[in-house]
This record gives C-alpha cells, sequence and structure tokens, in this order.
C-alpha cells in the first residue's frame, strides 16, 4: 500500500541517534477535556453501533413493503439521481403503481371495452382500474371488465342535475356542447369525480400512485398505450389534434401532482374565473387550467380514437370542418371521432380537403396514409357490424356478439365475477343494471 505523504514539509530530516526530550505534561484543565472529550466520542461510537441494526432493519423494511411503509419507500426509490430531495421522480410504468381512470356513458363499450382491456390494462398488468360512470341503458355492458386484472373501484351512479351559476354562464359556453353548459359540468364532474375515488383509495391504503392515466369509455385502441407516454419531470401527456382552441382533452397522462391539476376540472372554474378567463369550452377550460397552475404538457400521437354516433357534414372542408375516421385507418389517430366505415375519402381526396382545417380545431393527421375518412352525415352504414369485425379480428368479434346478447343471468354472473375481484364497488343493485338493459334476469 502506498501511503500518503505530507509534500509540503520538504524532505524528510536524516535519521538521528539523540533521543528527543519528552513533552511537557498538560495542565489539570487541560487532562480534563481530553477525558471528557474521549469519553463522548466512546459513547457516540457505542450508540451508533447499538442502533445501526435498527437504522438498516427499518430501511430495509420500508423499501419492501407495499402497503404500510408505501411512501417511504416511494420516497426512497424515487429520488433523482442529482440528489435534489424535494422533488418525486415516479419509476418508469412498467414498475410503478399506475391508476387508470375510465369515464363516460357505456354506449358503444362493447366495441371499444376489448380494446381498453387489451391494450392499455393488459398492457400494464400493475395498473388499477377506477371506473366512474353514470346509470344508463347501456351500463350491462360493463360487466365485460370482468377480465381486466386488476380493479379497485366501480362507481355507477345515478346522475343528477348540477345548479348553473352566473360563474359558470360567464367561465363557460356551451356552444359546441352536445347538451351546453350542463353537459359540461357534467363531463367536468365524471372526470373530478373518478380524481376523488383515486384519491380516498390512497388515503385508506397508506400510499400514493404514481401515474395517473385519464381515459375515456368511448375510446378505441388500435394498438397498445406506449412507455413514452409517461413523461418525466411532471409533463403532462395530451394527444396531438382535435384541440378545439384549446388542448385535446380526451386522455391525459401524468405523475400524481400534475394529474390532480389535470383532472379537477369543476372545482378549478372560480379560479379561471378569477383570472379573467371567459367563454371557454371544455378544451380550452383544460388548457387554462394547466397554464395557471403552470403545468407543462406535450402533444404526442397516441394509438386510439372516439367511437362516436356524432353526425357531422362531409366533406370537412374549411376552418369549422371535423373528419370522422375510418376505423381501419392505420393512425395513430389521436382521439380523433371515428366508426366502423367503408372509406369515403383517402389519397388525393384528402389532399383536397385536409389542408382546409383549421389545425387549432378538430384537426388530425393525415399525410403518409394515417388516414381515411367516413362520410359522417347519417347513421352508421348498414354492415358496419362485419366491417368492424374485419378491423379487429376474430376475438374482437366474438366479445362484440357475445354482450350484445348477454342474457339477465349471464349480466348478473359477469358483474359477480367483477365484483369478486373490485376492492371498492358502488354501483345499484347489478340485477337493476342488468333489467335496465333489456337483459331479462
Amino acid at each position: 500500500m502506498i501511503e500518503e505523504t505530507d509534500d509540503a514539509a520538504g524532505p524528510p530530516s536524516p535519521p538521528s541517534t539523540a533521543i528527543p526530550p519528552p513533552p511537557p505534561p498538560p495542565s489539570a484543565k487541560v487532562r480534563l477535556l481530553s477525558a471528557a472529550a474521549a469519553a463522548n466520542i466512546h459513547g457516540s461510537k457505542s450508540l451508533f453501533i447499538f442502533l445501526l441494526p435498527l437504522i438498516l432493519f427499518c430501511l430495509i423494511f420500508s423499501l419492501t413493503s407495499s402497503a404500510t411503509f408505501a411512501p417511504l419507500s416511494s420516497y426512497f426509490l424515487n429520488l433523482s439521481s442529482s440528489g435534489d430531495r424535494g422533488v418525486r421522480h415516479p419509476p418508469p410504468p412498467h414498475r410503478a403503481r399506475i391508476a387508470v381512470c375510465l369515464v363516460g356513458g357505456a354506449r358503444r363499450f362493447e366495441l371499444t371495452g376489448p380494446s381498453i382491456v387489451k391494450n392499455v390494462l393488459l398492457r400494464y398488468p400493475n395498473a388499477d382500474l377506477f371506473l366512474h360512470s353514470p346509470l344508463d341503458e347501456n351500463a350491462y355492458k360493463f360487466s365485460l371488465l370482468k377480465s381486466a386484472p386488476r380493479i379497485a373501484a366501480v362507481s355507477i351512479f345515478k346522475p343528477s342535475y348540477i345548479p348553473e351559476t352566473k360563474l359558470h354562464h360567464r367561465v363557460l359556453t356551451g356552444a359546441a356542447s352536445p347538451n351546453g353548459i350542463q353537459g359540461l359540468l357534467q363531463y367536468f364532474n365524471l372526470v373530478e369525480g373518478c380524481l376523488k375515488i383515486i384519491t380516498d383509495y390512497q388515503t385508506r391504503d397508506n400510499f400514493t400512485y404514481d401515474w395517473i392515466v385519464r381515459t375515456r369509455v368511448d375510446s378505441f385502441w388500435s394498438s397498445p398505450l406506449p412507455p413514452s407516454s409517461f413523461l418525466p419531470n411532471s409533463r403532462y401527456l395530451v394527444p396531438q389534434g382535435s384541440s378545439y382552441g384549446g388542448n385535446n382533452d380526451r386522455l391525459g397522462i401524468g405523475d400524481l401532482n400534475s394529474s390532480t391539476t389535470a383532472l379537477s376540472r369543476l372545482s378549478l372554474l372560480p379560479l379561471l374565473s378569477d383570472h379573467k378567463y371567459t367563454k371557454l369550452n371544455s378544451e380550452s377550460a383544460f388548457r387554462a387550467q394547466l397554464d395557471v397552475h403552470h403545468v407543462h404538457y406535450e402533444a404526442h400521437r397516441l394509438p386510439f380514437c372516439i367511437m362516436s354516433d356524432r353526425k357531422f357534414w362531409f366533406p370537412p372542408d374549411g376552418p369549422g370542418g371535423v373528419p370522422v375516421a375510418a376505423l381501419g385507418s392505420p393512425g395513430p389517430l389521436s382521439g380523433a371521432y371515428c366508426r366502423p366505415c367503408e372509406a369515403a375519402c383517402e389519397g388525393e381526396c384528402l389532399e383536397e380537403w385536409m389542408p382546409t382545417l383549421n389545425r387549432r380545431w378538430s384537426w388530425t393527421e393525415w399525410r403518409n396514409g394515417s388516414l381515411k375518412l367516413c362520410d359522417a352525415q347519417g347513421e352508421w352504414e348498414k354492415g358496419w357490424e362485419q366491417l368492424f369485425d374485419d378491423v379487429v379480428g376474430r376475438e374482437g368479434a366474438e366479445e362484440r356478439v357475445r354482450v350484445g346478447g348477454l342474457s339477465g343471468k349471464e349480466c348478473v354472473e359477469d358483474f359477480m365475477t367483477m365484483m369478486r375481484k373490485t376492492t371498492i364497488w358502488m354501483s345499484p343493485p347489478v340485477d337493476e343494471i342488468c333489467r335496465l338493459g333489456n337483459c331479462i334476469v
């Protein structure tokens, strides 16, 4: 071993045969202080040695516990590499705790539900599902979620009227909403209600989620949700396109802090009023609440579309046009409206009409053969079932037929299977849900 030397002291002196005189004895005061210092040092070392096993045990146990010490575990596991202790950095999605917030009415859930299970829930089997949906004649279709790997909470509720205040009418506009301002308030309450269920669940089990994925019941996923959708540094992910003057609000992914801001749709309206925002639609209100809270966001292209029965003029020319994608479009469609149809516009037709659309309205990427358009002026075309089955394949087609033809007994049995794997269940009796869907019990 090479010992360190004090080079500043110069070369060593030659050895001497003379014995140096002993140093003078210390005074009594110095001897007393030295003894006290030695005793303190000895005591500190003994205490540290005694406590070291206990400290190590607590640290190891906190890192391995998944329930009682989850917050402490998350803190240690998520410290940044730069060493800053004030910012929580969620782990990547494959080893993170994820809440999937699924909201909306079950209109076409027999078509969209299997794609959500396959491409979101099974893609991230460590994710907990939170369903928050109004009770209607289609709610029985949620029974197909019995195949979801993990279900934390199910809330199927009877909606009630939300009083419209002067503040609501000042901040919001119902001009582009099918049900006016009341429709916006119901939607905002639906989204924020899911956040409340997630928050209550965390409090109950004493942990926090690393990520929250908020998606809609009527979203059809053509391929898996990519891991690149989970953005670091508290950035929030929104889909590209269909922004309607704000941010596309048909999907959102972020850590707990950014998601709390993004999902607080109803309670943040007074704050938007304080900042002098007026006449906002859903998308512009969404962008405003992110801006007010300084939440940074990014728009990515994502492999899903919103399956809709809404009708729009065709071709979608001009700045107010709304394109409706054929379900079989290569995509990714990033939340554009879609339906199963024979393509009515592609190739040169798209090159004529798509450049006329307003990119800040209902625009979606169409180049490189990624888009085919439906003529959505009327109802879904005759034979749409076969067109749908051709896109989803045998398993999706079988599930469509099975859910569409559920008997009352099968409906109740499927819900009971689903209930057994769900931690928190809030709904009317399942036989009532099945009867409302014309399933004879």
